[in-house]
């Protein structure tokens, strides 16, 4: 139909009517929560947070799409992430959720805000369609301002977001790409989105080889030791092997 004939909210929602993008469990209130009565991390973890009770009941409003992601997420080890979406042109990185839960938007930074913010700029900086100089705003918002990123959080604030959950749940670094103004391009402008984000895809997939990588051994046996967890100082994240 092109955009012309589809309004911002069409396939949005699940044939239930659930929203997959608000979809996976609220994990930044319980630890924001446990923040504030100094429990993090020696009673809550600031990692690997579990799923809380009432998302695993069978009339918990989950959409099937969204558990079949998340046994899949705990099946593998993922460290890199992102997902894509359209009607925009920007980069967004999390938190999603802002931390005041009554404001609208709040700049709310995670413990990594800095790996965030260089894999969001990677993205954004070698995007074509981002980094021209004679691109024009899409909407209202002027993210050329911020080299086309932005805190999530800071942006509008998305409860249940993929990129929180995986931050929190897992050892997974997410981002979400804005990757066209238009929401729904037509067929024929299909090629020149694929070029404007082609090298901005191999760029990002290329981080994965940034910063520490190894194997944690038992120093008399030379054994990996499975489910090791590293701290690093002065980052309140910690991740596992």
């Amino acid at each position: 139909q092109g955009s012309e004939l589809s309004g911002w909210a069409m396939g949005r929602w699940t044939y239930e009517g659930i929203d997959l993008n608000h979809n996976f469990a609220d994990l930044n209130t319980a630890l924001w929560d446990a923040e504030d009565n100094d429990l993090v991390p020696h009673e809550f973890p600031n990692h690997y947070i579990p799923i809380p009770e009432y998302y695993t009941f069978a009339n918990a409003t989950v959409a099937p799409e969204t558990r079949a992601v998340i046994d899949w997420m705990q099946r593998y080890p993922f460290v890199l992430s992102a997902n894509l979406h359209g009607g925009e042109l920007v980069v967004t990185y999390p938190f999603d959720m802002t931390r005041t839960y009554w404001k609208a938007q709040e700049l709310t930074p995670t413990a990594d805000d800095g790996v965030f913010r260089w894999l969001a700029t990677v993205y954004a900086t070698s995007n074509l369609a981002m980094a021209s100089e004679e691109r024009r705003l899409c909407h209202y918002d002027d993210f050329m301002r911020f080299g086309n990123i932005i805190n999530g959080a800071n942006w509008h604030t998305v409860p249940g977001s993929m990129n929180d959950f995986s931050y929190l749940h897992t050892n997974c670094f997410e981002i979400t790409v804005e990757l066209s103004c238009d929401k729904f391009p037509h067929v024929s402008e299909l090629p020149a989105e694929w070029e404007n984000n082609r090298e901005s895809l191999l760029l990002y997939m290329e981080q994965v080889h940034r910063g520490i990588k190894g194997v944690v051994r038992d120093s008399d046996t030379g054994q990996g030791i499975a489910n090791a967890v590293i701290s690093v100082d002065g980052i309140n994240h910690d991740v596992r092997t």
